[in-house]
């Protein structure tokens, strides 16, 4: 039986971000990491210590810029290098990435905020943040900024597992972050939910679940990342005891061919696997080679005949 391709121009079976942004803004759009030297309550003491135990000490934001450094330096940086990579005819959206970017006073993310849309060619923001660093008023704040651009509020989720959010440090709960991701969905914000795959302990059945749950959310967009493990991290010391052991490359295409068709159809899909550093990666080393993960799903869904949404 034939299926409706998501994107035919491009023959993806799933709704990819990239394509989305292209469309809306009618040609290359990418995301400019940036580091605004923000911590987060599971390093600060708030609400635990070490952070999450698979985090690297640059708080997941190790391809961001230089938090020492302006926004308007890191974002002239990190842009020159994309340019490199794309070309100069490229619009912007700013990408709050290290750490817990709702974590601090409003007038404090206002401020950066502020800073990284007033730069040359942005046409949006991207703001990742834990659902329970998210108050009335910053989310008030939020739905402001999302009438005047087009703002991403990126929710780390990971699992809706609550022992495995024990497990890693978390410090919040599934009932925490549906209060979270409720707060924005109300107002209107875009949201774009993480979860993590490969998890320890994790069988594929709990993955699917997280996935089957954020279909029935459908949230604006969705990131699925690899656990990657990195050296000198808590996650790190579990796997070289063997308490764990790591995913392999055909179990992770498989799941996350299972997931998209979970997903609901219009949800967009910004990653469906991540960059770890290669020089503090551990494992899966499968993983530095990101072209072959991303093109055996797109190989495995075209062998099931199968597209993004068909069991939502």
């Amino acid at each position: 039986m034939p299926v409706i391709l998501p994107d035919p121009c491009t023959n993806k079976r799933y709704n990819a971000q990239s394509s989305y942004l292209k469309k809306r803004f009618g040609k290359k759009t990418v995301k400019i990491s940036l580091n605004g030297g923000f911590t987060c309550p599971n390093i600060d003491g708030t609400k635990g210590a070490g952070g999450c135990i698979y985090c690297s000490s640059k708080g997941s934001g190790d391809f961001g810029g230089n938090p020492i450094k302006s926004i308007s330096e890191q974002f002239g940086e990190v842009k020159e290098k994309l340019m490199n990579k794309w070309g100069s005819d490229l619009l912007c959206i700013p990408y709050f990435q290290a750490n817990t970017n709702t974590y601090a006073p409003l007038e404090r993310l206002k401020k950066l905020y502020s800073e990284a849309l007033s730069q040359e060619n942005v046409v949006g923001l991207a703001v990742s943040t834990r659902p329970d660093c998210i108050t009335e008023e910053t989310a008030d704040y939020l739905a402001e900024l999302s009438k005047q651009t087009y703002l991403t509020v990126e929710l780390g989720l990971q699992t809706i597992h609550d022992e495995t959010a024990r497990l890693i440090n978390r410090c919040h709960t599934y009932s925490d972050f549906l209060h979270g991701y409720e707060m924005l969905e109300k107002r209107g914000i875009n949201v774009c939910v993480h979860i993590i795959n490969g998890l320890p302990f994790e069988t594929r059945e709990m993955m699917l679940e997280t996935a089957r749950e954020l279909g029935r959310l459908r949230p604006h967009a969705v990131k699925i990342h690899l656990l990657h493990i990195i050296r000198g991290t808590a996650l790190a010391e579990m796997f070289e005891r063997g308490e764990f052991a790591e995913m392999d490359m055909e179990s992770y295409i498989e799941t996350v061919c299972d997931q998209l068709e979970l997903l609901h159809p219009e949800t967009l899909i910004e990653r469906l696997t991540g960059d770890g550093d290669k020089e503090t990666l551990i494992a899966p080393l499968w993983s530095r080679d990101k072209k072959s993960v991303l093109n055996g799903i797109d190989k495995e869904l075209r062998r099931r005949n199968t597209v993004q949404g068909i069991r939502n």
